[in-house]
This record gives C-alpha cells, sequence and structure tokens, in this order.
C-alpha cells in the first residue's frame, strides 16, 4: 500500500492512503505537536470530509487498536497450518497484579507454555521481550500457545 507524504506549509504533514473505496484516510502531524486523523471527501480526495484532533494518549490508543489486531492476524495466518497453535492479544489492565512487574515474574512460559512474542505499548510494537521488560496498564501482550495455555496465560495476567 502507498503511503504519500504532503508537506502542509505552515501546519505540518499529512501522510495518508486511499482505501479500497477510493477515499483516503491519514493523519496531519501538526508543526506545533498535534495530530488529527483525517478522512477525504468521497467525490474528491483532496478535500476533507472529517478531521478528528486526537492527544498524544488517544494517538497512541488508536494506534493500539489498529496495530495489535493486525500483528495477531499475521501471525495467525502464520500458524494456520500448525493445528493447536493459537494466537491471542491478552491485556494488561489497572487492576492486573502485573501492572509495573516485569513479563519474567508472570512465569507464564514455566506455567502455560506461552510465549510472548510481542507487546503493544501506546501505537509501538516491542518485538520478543525479554523477562526483564516492565509491563504497564495498556499494554497489549500477543502470545501464541494452545487453547488451554493462552486461558491460563490470561487468568494469570488477571488474577496473579
Amino acid at each position: 500500500m502507498n503511503v504519500e507524504v504532503t508537506p502542509l506549509p505552515g501546519i505540518g504533514v499529512r501522510k495518508d492512503f486511499e482505501l479500497s473505496t477510493g477515499r483516503r484516510i491519514g493523519v496531519v502531524t501538526h508543526r506545533d505537536g498535534g495530530t488529527d486523523l483525517i478522512v477525504s471527501k468521497k467525490d474528491d480526495p483532496d478535500a476533507c470530509a472529517a478531521s478528528v484532533p486526537l492527544t498524544d494518549e488517544e494517538a497512541a490508543v488508536l494506534g493500539n487498536l489498529l496495530g495489535a489486531p493486525q500483528l495477531v492476524s499475521q501471525l495467525r495466518e502464520e500458524h494456520r497450518d500448525l493445528p493447536g497453535i493459537n494466537t491471542r492479544q491478552l491485556p494488561i489492565t489497572e487492576d492486573s497484579p502485573f501492572d509495573g512487574r516485569t513479563l519474567g515474574e508472570t512465569a507464564m512460559r514455566t506455567r502455560t507454555g506461552v510465549s510472548v512474542v510481542a507487546v503493544m505499548r501506546a501505537g509501538q510494537v516491542y518485538p520478543s521481550p525479554n523477562p526483564d521488560f516492565n509491563l504497564t496498564e495498556g499494554d497489549l501482550l500477543v502470545a501464541v500457545g494452545t487453547s488451554d495455555g493462552l486461558d491460563g496465560a490470561a487468568k494469570i495476567l488477571h488474577h496473579g
């Protein structure tokens, strides 16, 4: 997919791409650090139909919402010929006993056989996190294992 980058003099930079519908969707990054999510008009790709200003936190959450499912989908596709191997997103919630603790402290691999292959945080992907990786509320762990193992991993992250 081709992402077009367009300088907007006095404003910032627009980065967008064309959807299968012909509309364009993208982000305007302002010189002052602000971010807008933009959608073009259907009949005029250069005209903006909607612009939604986002705080840094909102942009990060949107990045997680869009990025984690894509990563999980890619992993599912890669594992589709391996019966019994599943991929799942496991959140670190505010009530998780592992909020502020390390991945190693979960002992997830030892207890369930599940491997954490990536952590999504604030729109960033952290591949192959080591046991010293600090977990925090809002993280999405991308884990691979059996269905039973993944169920067990989810319970560990929620209950300890």
